[in-house]
C-alpha cells in the first residue's frame, strides 16, 4: 500500500480524483487527512469532522475486466470490511444503512462515498472515500451520530483503526475479485439495517408510505414489501428511510 498523509485538503476523494486525471495512481493507494474542508458524502451532502478525531480517508482501487452493472457490489464489499474491522474493535450492534451508511444501533458513525474512474469510455477503478467517527465527542444538530470513542468510553489509535480497515478491505476485494457475489450479498443482506422490520419511506415527492425491506436486487436497488402486497425495488435516488 502506498500511503499518502495530509494535514488538510479540500476532499480526499477529490485528491486522488486529480492524481487519477494525470496518471493512474497505484492500487492501494490511500490519502489520509486530518482535516477536509469540502467532504462529501451521498447525493452531495456534506460530511463534517472534527479536526484531528476522526479518520478521513480515501483509497483507489484499480479493477481490470470488472463490469460496470456489478458495481454495487463494490459498495458491499466496502460496507462489509468497515463493519468486519469496528467488529474487531468491539463496536456494538453493526448494521448497514441502505446503501452503505455504518451504524451502531440507530447511529451512524461511518459514511461512505464510492466515486467511479474512467478513462478512454472504459471502468478503470474506484475511489472509496470514507468517513469514520473514532474519537469525537460532540456533534452539534447531528442527534443520530455518534463515534467509536462515545460507544465504548474508548480513546482509538487512529493508525491502528485505519490499519485494520484496509486489512479488511483487502479481504473483501478478494471475494469480490474472487466473483463470490452471492456471498457478499448474502452477508451484506445479514447486517442490513430494519431487515424485515415494518418501516416508513419517504418518496422524492416527499410523500411517505410503509413497506418492509425484504433485501437487495442483484443491481443494488431496496426490495420492499409493500403494503398492497406487491414488492416493489427502489433506485438510492428514489427512496429515503425515515427511522
Amino acid at each position: 500500500m502506498f500511503i499518502i498523509k495530509l494535514d488538510a485538503t479540500d476532499s480526499t476523494n477529490t485528491y486522488l480524483k486529480d492524481m487519477a486525471s494525470v496518471a493512474m495512481p497505484k492500487d492501494y493507494t490511500v490519502v489520509v487527512a486530518e482535516q477536509q474542508t469540502s467532504g462529501r458524502g451521498q447525493m452531495g451532502t456534506q460530511w463534517d469532522a472534527e479536526i484531528g478525531k476522526n479518520l478521513t480517508v480515501s483509497v483507489f482501487k484499480k479493477f481490470a475486466n470488472f463490469k460496470v452493472e456489478n458495481q454495487f457490489y463494490i459498495s458491499m464489499a466496502v460496507s462489509l470490511a468497515i463493519c468486519k474491522a469496528l467488529k474487531s474493535f468491539k463496536i456494538p450492534k453493526l448494521y448497514i444503512k441502505w446503501p452503505n451508511d455504518i451504524l451502531s444501533a440507530n447511529q451512524k458513525i461511518c459514511g461512505i462515498l464510492i466515486e467511479n474512474v474512467i478513462k478512454n469510455n472504459k471502468f478503470k477503478g474506484c475511489i472509496i472515500g470514507f468517513g469514520l467517527n473514532v474519537n469525537q465527542k460532540f456533534f452539534n444538530d447531528l442527534p443520530r451520530a455518534s463515534s467509536m470513542s462515545l460507544l465504548t468510553g474508548i480513546i482509538y489509535n487512529k493508525d491502528e483503526v485505519l490499519s485494520k480497515i484496509l486489512n479488511a478491505l483487502q479481504f473483501y476485494f478478494k471475494m469480490l475479485e474472487s466473483h463470490k457475489y452471492e456471498e457478499l450479498k448474502t452477508q451484506y443482506e445479514r447486517l442490513l439495517f430494519r431487515k424485515g422490520k415494518p418501516s416508513t419511506f419517504k418518496c422524492v415527492n416527499n410523500k411517505t408510505f410503509s413497506g418492509i425491506i425484504q433485501g437487495i436486487s442483484e443491481t443494488g436497488k431496496l426490495v420492499l414489501w409493500m403494503e398492497d402486497d406487491v414488492v416493489k425495488t427502489f433506485d438510492l435516488k428514489e427512496v429515503t428511510l425515515l427511522y
